[in-house]
């Protein structure tokens, strides 16, 4: 399928980047097509991938700022305070939720961490947002498609590996209310959520 729905939110993700911010860490980071747009902006970027075929693809293109390493980041001692900007595109579904906690404290003060989920559909609100994506769907990836036949089609051929979700919506929203005080989060319209917080700027501050 020529439409990548996490690439489509890339401009959304990267609006989600505080003002100066100098460091990031971008997990389940793929072939680092967003990483990139990160050092694109003068930030540094730690991108985190497990699967060697991704990083190996990524590395194959390499680029100031970006540093690829091919990590398991649920294994990793991150350090306390360092990162400006934590991204986690349709990745943290691979892993327990509760490392949202190991990425809260990694986080910087007033740095944000940004992740783009995935969930599974269970409820009939699940099936109507799901329902009213479809044609948007069809109509961006005919778009997409007839691009590509005219400009050729994008590099970058490596997928990483896919897993469905496990947890709903409403679950999400639950787990990240005990480990994400102050935490935003709302459906977006191709099978994801938009979850963010921002870690207070001084502590016992709201996030």
């Amino acid at each position: 399928m020529p439409f990548n729905h996490n690439d489509h939110y890339h401009p959304a993700m990267a609006r989600l980047v505080p003002e100066g911010a100098r460091t990031a860490l971008d997990v389940g980071c793929g072939t680092g097509r967003f990483a990139r747009r990160l050092a694109g902006l003068g930030i540094e970027v730690d991108a985190v991938d497990p699967a060697p075929e991704v990083i190996e693809a990524a590395s194959s293109a390499p680029v100031d700022g970006v540093r690829f390493l091919c990590a398991d980041v649920t294994r990793m001692e991150l350090p306390a305070g360092r990162y400006d900007y934590i991204s986690c595109l349709a990745s943290l579904h691979h892993m327990p939720f509760g490392t949202v906690a190991a990425f809260r404290d990694a986080l910087a003060p007033g740095g944000v961490l940004a992740v783009l989920g995935c969930y599974a559909e269970r409820t009939a609100v699940d099936f109507a947002w799901s329902l009213a994506a479809v044609p948007v769907n069809a109509v961006a990836r005919v778009v997409v498609a007839a691009g590509e036949r005219v400009g050729g089609p994008r590099a970058g051929s490596v997928r990483a590996p896919v897993r469905p979700p496990d947890m709903s919506f409403t679950e999400v929203r639950r787990e990240a209310a005990s480990l994400l005080p102050g935490f935003s989060l709302r459906r977006l319209l191709f099978w994801r959520y938009l979850l963010t917080y921002r870690k207070p700027a001084t502590p016992g501050s709201p996030g």
